[in-house]
């Protein structure tokens, strides 16, 4: 039998950013690079999944020249 604890740390999850088509990893054991940025944007809306880190970072740049929503 298998001991729960001596298995191997689930592999990251291969992403590929709803923007820019770039493949990332996502760790969802909580150390996810996306943890450590200083943005905290809402849950991606029209089909988007997780975004890379550059589109991320624009995507924070636009909402905080733009904080209702608008387009600029």
């Amino acid at each position: 039998m298998t001991n729960p604890k001596e298995s191997a740390a689930p592999e990251p999850r291969r992403l590929t950013c709803s923007r820019c088509g770039t493949a990332f990893g996502c760790d969802l054991s909580g150390k996810c690079w996306c943890a450590e940025e200083t943005a905290r944007l809402p849950m991606p809306v029209k089909g988007e999944d997780c975004l890379c880190r550059d589109c991320l970072r624009k995507a924070a740049a636009e909402a905080a020249r733009n904080p209702d929503g608008a387009p600029a």
